[in-house]
Order: C-alpha cells, then structure tokens, then sequence
C-alpha cells in the first residue's frame, strides 16, 4: 500500500473513504450517509447508523469463535497479581455488571463517572456503560476530591463507580473517602456508589448512597447491548483547561470506532490476534483509545499494567512484561523511557530479556527528544516511532503509518500527517508557511472520524478554543513546521514559544539542545521574565546519576551549545542543576506552573502534580535563582 496514494485519497474523498472504512465494523444499522454539518465547523459522523461499542469489543468475537482467547492480560506488579481474562469472561463480567447498574435504574443517556485504578473491574466499568448507552466519564484515580467535585458538578453523573483503594508503589490511595468528600463539595449529589472492595485491608467509611459491587454483579442479570445511535457520546473525558475549568470532551460511539480500528492495523501495524500494550492509565485518553477500545475492537489481546517503569520493582518491569507476554507494539511516553535510561543507562536490563517479539516501539504524550530516541533505538533494536495527537483528536494526527508505509525516522519529527487529518501550518493571519517555517498547526475541517464532537455542556467554549482562531479549521493550540520533504515537526505548545528582545523562540528547540548534553538526563526550558528583554530562557537540568562533572562545567558547556546551535539570540545564560522536575502523574512536566512561579505570577496547583510537597521547594528555588545565587538545588 502507498501512504501518498492513500492520504491523498482520504482528503481528496473523505466520505467514500471513511465509508469503506465503517464497513470493517459490524452496524446493527449500517450508515448511509458519511457525514453532516450540523453547524457551522461541527461535523457528525454516520449520522443514520446505529450500532454498540460493547458488542463490538466482546460479543463479536465470541460470535466469530474467539471467545477463549485472552482479551486482556492484567499485569500487576504493586499486588504480584498476573491474570488471563478470556473473551468468554469478560463477557460475563461486562454483561452482569451491566445488568447490575441497569437494576439501579441507569439508562441510556445517564452519566457515569468512573474512579478506579487499574484493575479488570476499571475496563469492566467502562464497557459496562458502554453496553447500555451510560456515557461514562473516568476521571484519573487519585485525583483530590475538589477536582473531582468539579467533574460530579460539570457531568452530573447517576452514579460514580469507584474502587477501595489505588496503589502509587508503596502508598495506598484511598479512593473511597475521596469520593465521600468530593460529594460533600459538589451540588449535585449521585444517586448511587458502586464500590469494589479490593480487599487490601483499607477501611471504607459506609454512606447510605453506597452498593458492593461483588454483590451487585452477583444478584444481577446479565445485559444484552443497547443499540445506539452513531453520533450517541461514548463518554467524556476532561483535560485541563487555561481558565482552570476542565473542559469536557464527547467522544462519539461510531465514528470513534471506525477511527480506532482503522488505526490499529493502519497507524500501529498490528493483525488481529497480536498482543498490544499501551502503558498508560484509563483516566487518560491513552488508556481509552489504546488499552480498551481500540484492542478490544481489534480483537488485539491488550495488557493492563499496574506499575511504574521503575521502581515496581526496578527498571527492568517493562522489558519484563513484554518478553513474558510477547507484546508486538509497545506505546508509552518518552519520560517513562527518560526514567528507565536514568536508571539503567546502559541498558543492561534489557539485554536479560527475550525481546524477539517487539517488533514497533511507539512513543507519544509528549515531544520526544533526541537523545531519548536514540538511547530507544540503540538499546530496543527495534524502530521507535515518535507520533503526535491529543485528547481532543483520540488518535493520532501525525504518525510514521507502519501499517501502510514505513517511512525513515526523521528525529524531531513524528513524521506526516495520518490519513484524514489535512494538517496546514498557518501564520498569524491564516496564510500557509513556506517549508522550515514555524507557524500554528491547524486541521483543516472536516476532521475526520473519532475526534471530539463539541464540549460538554459549553459549544461556545469549543467554538472559541479550536474553532474561530482560523475560520474553517480546527487550531490545535500547537507550533509546528513542515520541512521540504513533507516530515511535520511539533515545537510545542504556541505559549512555549518565547519572546526575547523582539525575537520569536522556541524552547523546545533549545531543549532539544540541552538534552543532547551526555550528562543530562531529563530538563526543562522555558521564559522566565526578564526587564531588560521582555523574557529570557531558563534550563532546569536532572543529571545522570554516574555524572561526575561538577555542575559549573555542565552549565557552561550546555550554554556554549544553545549559543552553537542556536545562535547568540537564544540567550540562555541561566543553567540550574536540580534532583528532579515538577511533573503531573502521567509524566507531564509543568512547565507553565513553573513560569508562573519564577515570574510571582498567581497559579493554582493542578490536581495532576505528582508529588504536591515540591511546590514550596520549587518557590525557594526561584527565590534564589532570581537574586543570582547559582549551586546545586535538592528538590
């Protein structure tokens, strides 16, 4: 198959493309119709079909014989649990947990919010919803209550189910007493709890609202699907927003499910039948698109992981897991790789595994340095292929499509543009660049099937934030530019580009640059004020344990290479050694957090943050570093 070929084909005749596609699905009612503008830049997809995400995940494939095969393999390390969960069970599981919320009086259209860990009973949850028309909305475990207060108030959800208790390593989450205090703070209150006791030892407070979920699932009858229409919202997952309300993706069901098995045979390369792993958490849209949905409608067995790539217990856990259970394609961000090559630099973790049967390492979440991609391809021996996307797409955006045409790795680049997706790089007043120049990366409209329908319960919001920006295209809030071989480079988000004495600079480009340091582990750049220039940049460094330099010699060498590579106009004179980065849980660095805090600019400390404790650390940090006091800083 030729990629130019077939992208062409995709933009030139989206709708007879993406209908060729919907037939791989089985439709209870097959569309006829591709897709409608319902308003102005708001697309639907198979409008008059009808079909059930559950169905297609399960049922389907114990129709078509498959049912002993295993659907999901649950690895955890935190419990020293390892399960095979066949399709015939996890039939049985979905259908009676479906029949149990059913008994509770939940209907199709009725919201859900999910809470849970990553145990079988998360996924059960989901497609248990999804089964009978719930739109379910997981929100990340462990979460504090206030952010889940925010999302009971935004969704309004019939009931929540939630879990006894998380694991973050040796630390026990408990997720119960924080469902209680988050429904204290919001104004609407669920009608019911379902909790699954663990049975971990972890008291749960009893409140009348509350159901045992062994006990539901025991008394109940199992459910059959509920058909439901295309355009009926398969859920909806917050991101954070800039005003600090988290916004409210709705995801459809068919387009949704057409995009996702498109793209696991199409993006991912993987047949029916292979094992696929994202490392991620079903509170992100990783974990929906790439550990349940997509998998699943693949009929691709997919492992559910509960650890951390080190640490559980050291930094040989995920080559571990996938020489035990063979994994084809691995997805997992670049700073878990980042925290595997700090601890293990030399990969010699790797090389006590049989790794014949990775045969793609994908990477996402985050821009993927070079260095990191290197380490990857050195020590996998496999291609690592950097690709680009969003909550708000679902998919992917940008990708090296090995299910198509591989391509050659360009570092830096997460290669072209996926089919469907006709990605333009404009200027400020929506004219197209000329190539290697860097502009605002748009989508131009319609988007194609699986990316976010509106906002729940704010269209002007969605209109505002992707639409009006550029009349006609979706603005993905991202800097980008095309080279004159058609490769799509990401330079991050546009309020990470900074402006020093007039000049417009990227600090993922300077990042780029400071990461490549031998001795660097991981960094962070970004603008800090500064009265003279308006802004200048400041790199905070995590060095390589084995490091030996003293941090002076680092900082001046790190200097002198932005100012090569660069050029003289970047002026990054500034250079902080520290222990480690302000992250959220999923691997994040928070670098806005960071510039309000060197700039003493008000910020509110996001729910996401991995450790909360750092925030006084990281003020005493600036506090120091903006009267000149330049030595080693322990977080």
């Amino acid at each position: 198959m030729n990629y130019t070929e077939e992208y062409k084909r995709s933009i030139d005749h989206p709708d007879q493309y993406w209908m060729d596609q919907s037939k791989q699905l089985k439709w209870d009612v097959s569309p006829e119709t591709a897709y409608k503008e319902v308003e102005s830049g708001i697309y639907h997809w198979f409008p008059d079909g009808k079909l059930n995400m559950s169905y297609l995940c399960i049922d389907r494939h114990i129709e078509d014989g498959y049912g002993k095969e295993d659907a999901i393999i649950y690895d955890s390390p935190v419990t020293n649990t390892k399960e095979h969960i066949s399709y015939n069970r996890l039939n049985e599981e979905v259908s009676k947990l479906a029949g149990g919320l059913q008994s509770l009086g939940l209907k199709k259209g009725d919201t859900v919010i999910i809470y849970m860990p990553m145990i079988p009973q998360a996924l059960y949850s989901m497609l248990a919803c999804a089964r009978l028309g719930l739109i379910h909305s997981v929100v990340f475990g462990g979460f504090a209550p206030h952010e889940l207060a925010l999302r009971i108030e935004d969704c309004k959800p019939k009931a929540i189910i939630t879990a006894s208790n998380g694991i973050e390593i040796e630390r026990i989450i408990p997720y119960k007493p924080y469902v209680d205090k988050a429904i204290e703070q919001s104004a609407h209150k669920p009608e019911h709890v379902v909790i699954y006791d663990r049975k971990l030892g972890v008291d749960i407070p009893y409140k009348p609202y509350d159901v045992d979920y062994d006990a539901l699932v025991a008394k109940s009858e199992s459910a059959t699907p509920v058909s439901v229409e295309s355009t009926h919202p398969l859920y909806i997952l917050y991101t954070s927003g800039t005003t600090g309300k988290p916004k409210g993706i709705i995801r459809d069901t068919g387009g949704y499910a057409t995009a996702l098995k498109y793209s696991m045979k199409h993006v991912y390369g993987v047949e029916e039948g292979d094992v696929y792993w994202a490392a991620s958490d079903v509170g992100w849209v990783v974990g929906h698109s790439y550990i349940v949905y997509g998998p699943l409608l693949n009929r691709n067995t997919t492992i559910l992981f509960e650890g951390k790539p080190i640490k559980t217990p050291n930094a040989s856990t995920f080559w571990r897991v996938i020489s035990e259970h063979k994994v084809k394609v691995m997805f997992t961000a670049p700073t878990a790789i980042r925290a595997i090559k700090k601890e293990d630099p030399n990969g010699r973790y790797i090389k006590k595994y049989d790794m014949s049967s990775l045969k793609y390492q994908f990477l996402a979440g985050e821009r993927c340095d070079m260095a990191t991609l290197k380490w990857t391809e050195q020590h996998l021996k496999v291609p690592v292929i950097d690709h680009w996307w969003q909550t708000e797409s679902g998919w992917a955006m940008l990708a090296n499509m090995v299910g198509i045409e591989r391509h050659p790795v360009k570092p830096g680049s997460a290669s072209f543009p996926v089919c469907g997706y006709n990605i333009h790089i404009l200027n400020e007043n929506g004219q197209e660049v000329s190539d290697d120049t860097e502009g605002f990366v748009c989508v131009k409209l319609p988007l194609p099937p699986g990316c976010l329908q509106n906002l729940w319960g704010n269209p002007e919001r969605f209109k505002a934030g992707y639409l009006n920006k550029f009349p006609g295209y979706y603005f993905s809030g991202d800097g980008g530019y095309r080279d004159e071989d058609g490769y799509v480079f990401i330079t991050g988000r546009v309020d990470d580009v900074i402006n020093v004495a007039g000049h417009r600079l990227s600090t993922a480009e300077m990042e780029e640059v400071v990461a490549s340091h031998p001795q660097v582990a991981e960094c962070a750049v970004f603008g800090v004020h500064c009265d003279l220039k308006g802004q200048k940049p400041l790199a905070l460094v995590v060095l390589k344990p084995e490091n030996t330099l003293e941090h002076k010699t680092i900082s001046e060498e790190i200097i002198k290479e932005v100012r090569h590579e660069i050029g003289a106009v970047a002026s990054l004179r500034d250079v902080v050694v520290v222990n480690r980065l302000p992250k959220t849980r999923s691997g994040k660095i928070l670098r806005k957090l960071l510039r309000n805090i060197s700039d003493d600019l008000e910020y509110n400390v996001p729910s996401t943050i991995d450790d909360v404790n750092i925030i006084s650390e990281i003020e005493e940090v600036f506090k120091q570093y903006q009267i000149g006091i330049h030595k080693k800083i322990s977080f």
